[in-house]
């Protein structure tokens, strides 16, 4: 379980100015305690806010099951003035991943997870006017293909990069404070990620 960010580049600054790196610290947090729960053995990467190189990550997550990054999104600099408008959650895996079929595997379980407790996918990134764009590898789940992505690529295991929302969008990151909904999204989460080790274990 990789916390994004690091201590002096903590990512998106929300909508009221804190650091996503604290919401993903948060996050996932609830999400390491919610699968030790389900009996799966986690162990944090990052929360320490000390890892300056993503390939680092990965590295020191060698002889894991599945790698996930936790995130928060943001959306592009001129679109900022409107960020209200944007929300949702998005999942992101690289087709340069060796295991990039169980990658997809893996997020498509999340996406769905999260869909059922109650949260939408983001169209954001995969649209071509206002995103990067990231095609979808899933659409109805939420799952984008990002190939360069870092702790993707580089990862020796499946690996799915999580955006659990917007918090440039001042409702939704009201929204990702409430300890009540960070635990549906860690409960989601880790329902996801329990279900695809144990398909990965068969």
């Amino acid at each position: 379980m990789d916390v994004g960010h690091y201590a002096a580049e903590p990512g998106v600054i929300s909508a009221t100015g804190r650091a996503e790196f604290e919401y993903n610290l948060d996050l996932a947090l609830e999400v390491k305690e919610a699968l030790e729960r389900l009996g799966v053995r986690v162990r944090l990467i990052g929360e320490k806010g000390d890892y300056a190189v993503l390939h680092h990550r990965t590295r020191d997550a060698g002889g894991a099951d599945l790698f996930v990054s936790i995130h928060h999104d943001s959306v592009k600099e001129r679109l900022l003035p409107r960020a209200d408008d944007f929300a949702g959650f998005s999942l992101f895996i690289s087709r340069f991943n060796p295991f990039r079929g169980q990658s997809l595997a893996c997020a498509s379980r999340l996406g769905k997870r999260l869909r059922e407790n109650g949260f939408q996918p983001s169209r954001y990134h995969a649209d071509p006017v206002f995103g990067a764009p990231r095609p979808f590898a899933d659409e109805p789940n939420g799952v984008h293909y990002y190939d360069n992505l870092a702790v993707g690529r580089s990862a020796t295991m499946p690996s799915v990069l999580v955006e659990a929302g917007v918090i440039v969008n001042r409702e939704e990151e009201g929204r990702m404070r409430d300890p009540a909904v960070r635990r549906r999204i860690a409960a989601a989460v880790a329902q996801g990620a329990s279900e695809c080790l144990r398909e990965k274990s068969r």
